[in-house]
């Protein structure tokens, strides 16, 4: 699997376009398609796996470890939720219903 088709995939199941996911990484709304013929810029290919939370390698096809090397950041959960339009578990999507139960679990920890 080539940078771009992975790119496209973990896109995908992100809930973005390509257009979304380069426009986000602060890139032109264009670029991510480009890679099918050349060779990305690191500090882009930085952005775009940063966006996508995944790490270069994986991107690259060096690893199937799709998360990100980052350990001391941390995520809020909340964010994450919010920011992802499309959740999946086990491979299906989570439907609207579902995910407004799980928010208002969430939202009952700190009472």
């Amino acid at each position: 699997m080539t940078t771009f088709e992975r790119i496209k995939e973990i896109s995908k199941q992100r809930g973005l376009n390509l257009k979304k996911t380069a426009t986000e990484a602060g890139l032109s709304e264009n670029a991510i398609y480009k890679w099918k013929t050349q060779t990305p810029q690191s500090n882009a290919l930085q952005a775009v796996a940063d966006v996508l939370g995944v790490s270069v390698d994986y991107l690259l096809g060096n690893t199937d470890e799709m998360h990100s090397n980052k350990k001391d950041a941390p995520y809020d959960l909340k964010e994450f939720i919010d920011s992802t339009p499309v959740l999946k578990y086990d491979g299906k999507d989570i439907p609207e219903a579902e995910m407004r139960i799980i928010r208002r679990i969430l939202e009952d920890m700190d009472d």
